[in-house]
């Protein structure tokens, strides 16, 4: 375990500072590729929202101080000359904590206008004395209580349309000040301290320790990311609110503030061996909006459910992951709940998205796949793809074991059945004997691509035929750079740098691919990939993806099933080199420029 008793230190420019269950954090990234040069506390109720600024003041002159941000798990701090001083800390989900000493700090709203329907409206309430403002955009009111030192200034108290509105709190005699910042929806008792700012602070550190030696009790210096994975999940954990029916890890607690409907499985997964409660939880999050028709919504957030589109089936393979990786079973009346929404998920397949007289279901835009734009869909976005048909098989046999474990063998029979049907049918209409194609699903010439996606029924395991499955990877290891698995072929003319699903690395495909080449036998090849990867997020963090050729993590930088896949890699190899099954790899040096993938058959 880490040495390190405060936790791993980060930079807020790309982890958002916050604590396990709340909505809010501390950060300078205010939405997609906007970044202020103050902190900010931004809150993820009704969308992402900067509420209000956090800027650090020299009392004596009332500027902007030149201050250095440093934050670990349970402490963000500004340091300025002289060793002034500004410290942050969460005492519970919904307040932070802030002492100063030789800097004052300026608080105020971000929002320059306030109109009756938007803007931020701010007032000193008569009741406690606390400084309140009231957010349109959140909902919600943000109560600071000066807990020592004094109001310097206050501007904007009770005004309307545009001007500045907010307070600088400063020290008295000594420098030193305290305040506490609350987010609550309408009213509460006045804020009372109940520990000190040193007790705040430590308990967080527990906090967070207690979480990580949960997930990660095997972490050491040869998973040296290991701790900051975790802090990544534990401080994007949300507790129930609004839509979010259980504690929810979300994808990020940046502008990714959803819960994505096959990014929760390997949320789930990770926590599994640890936290089985709130693996679970993930699991079954998206399960409590299934709808009517079987379908899983395409996401869910504090205030929106999305239906427009789907995501892949991947619910069996994952959940039959998760009962091997929990530490003690399942109860009947989980398995039973879970054997109904599985179904349920499955019959949405093969009835909402199978045309009349079809074997193979089809993706009605490549949203539905989880691979939104890759150049699978170039020839048509309603298509009959291989990974669906593969995920969908992996989901039927998951199905029948449970069938035949809940006591109904007809079903168990009629569901086995069903995924043998459609392998049959998968290598009859989109194996060539060389490649998996693709087709318009209204008909038409089948079609190859470059993606790593069509490359996914290798998540078959050793349901492929050997030959089959030797092609595959023959193809899959076309796509390894130095850093990992591009998910478009490097010498592609489709292939861009940061092209989302065109190129970059991405951590789910990594692990379906690994899981699948494992189970086929291709060993090498897996500790290969999982290795790469590992080696990836050591050096360049938990980015929702990467450029496969430089390492560069892109697009939000603080992605929770990047941070989980980590977790999930590195622990099942230390199991494996623990257990004596693990085949040793050569890392790529990092200091090397990358090598180009080998030419794929599929590429010439």
């Amino acid at each position: 375990m880490t040495a390190d008793p405060t936790g791993p230190p980060f930079s807020v420019h790309d982890i958002p500072f916050s604590t396990h269950g709340a909505w809010f954090g501390i950060s300078p990234v205010l939405a997609e590729k906007t970044r202020a040069e103050d902190l900010h506390l931004v809150s993820h109720q009704n969308g992402m929202h900067a509420v209000l600024r956090l800027v650090p003041l020299d009392p004596a002159t009332g500027d902007r101080a030149e201050t250095r941000v440093e934050a670990t798990p349970g402490l963000l701090g500004w340091t300025g000359t002289d060793g002034r001083r500004i410290a942050l800390a969460y005492e519970s989900p919904d307040t932070v904590r802030v002492r100063g000493n030789g800097l004052s700090l300026c608080v105020t709203a971000v929002a320059a206008a306030l109109t009756p329907f938007s803007g931020t409206y701010f007032y000193r309430d008569p009741v406690d004395d606390a400084h309140v403002f009231t957010s349109y955009e959140t909902g919600r009111r943000y109560r600071i209580t000066v807990l020592s030192g004094t109001v310097a200034e206050v501007s904007g108290s009770q005004a309307l349309g545009t001007g500045d509105r907010g307070l600088t709190v400063t020290g008295r005699a000594d420098g030193a000040w305290e305040v506490a910042v609350e987010e609550l929806d309408s009213a509460r008792a006045p804020f009372r301290p109940s520990a000190a700012f040193g007790e705040v602070v430590e308990s967080a550190r527990r906090s967070f320790a207690a979480f990580a030696d949960t997930v990660a009790p095997w972490r050491s210096a040869a998973t040296p990311a290991a701790g900051l994975a975790a802090y990544v999940v534990w401080s994007a954990t949300v507790r129930p609110a609004g839509l979010v029916t259980r504690p929810a890890v979300l994808m990020s607690k940046h502008w990714m503030d959803k819960v994505w409907s096959w990014d929760h499985c390997f949320n789930a997964l990770a926590l599994a061996p640890g936290s089985p409660g709130l693996a679970w939880d993930q699991f079954s999050l998206p399960f409590d909006h299934q709808d009517d028709g079987g379908a899983l919504p395409d996401s869910v957030t504090h205030s929106e459910v999305l239906y427009n589109f789907v995501k892949p089936p991947i619910h069996g393979w994952a959940f039959g992951q998760l009962r091997r990786r929990l530490p003690e079973p399942l109860t009947p009346a989980q398995l039973a709940e879970a054997y109904d929404r599985l179904t349920r998920w499955t019959d949405f397949w093969l009835t909402a998205r199978r045309a009349p007289g079809a074997a193979l279901p089809h993706y009605q835009h490549g949203n539905d796949s989880g691979w939104d734009n890759a150049t699978t869909f170039d020839p048509g976005r309603l298509a009959v793809t291989a990974d669906l048909t593969a995920t969908l098989i992996l989901q039927l046999d998951e199905l029948a074991r449970l069938a035949a474990e809940l006591g109904f063998p007809d079903d168990a029979r009629r569901r086995t059945g069903t995924a043998d049907s459609l392998q049959a049918a998968l290598l009859d209409e989109l194996w060539d004997g060389e490649r998996f194609l693709s087709r318009p699903a209204h008909g038409g010439a089948p079609a190859q691509s470059a993606s790593l996606l069509d490359l996914m029924p290798i998540v078959l395991g050793d349901r492929l035929p050997p030959e089959i499955s030797e092609r595959l990877a023959e193809r899959i290891e076309a796509h390894l750079t130095a850093f990992g698995l591009a998910t478009e072929h490097p010498d592609s003319p489709h292939y861009e740098a940061d092209g989302y699903w065109r190129g970059p690395i991405w951590a789910p495909a990594t692990v379906l691919v690994e899981d699948g080449l494992r189970r086929a036998g291709h060993t090498r090849l897996a500790d290969e990939i999982s290795a790469r990867f590992r080696a990836l997020c050591e050096t360049s963090g938990f980015a929702e993806n990467f450029d496969a050729l430089t390492g560069r993590g892109l697009r939000d930088r603080a992605y929770t099933w990047t941070a989980s896949s980590y977790l999930l890699l590195a622990r099942d190899h230390l199991r494996r080199v623990d257990t004596g099954t693990g085949t040793t790899v050569a890392r790529p040096a990092r200091d090397h420029p990358p090598r180009r993938p080998a030419r794929g058959p599929a590429q010439r």
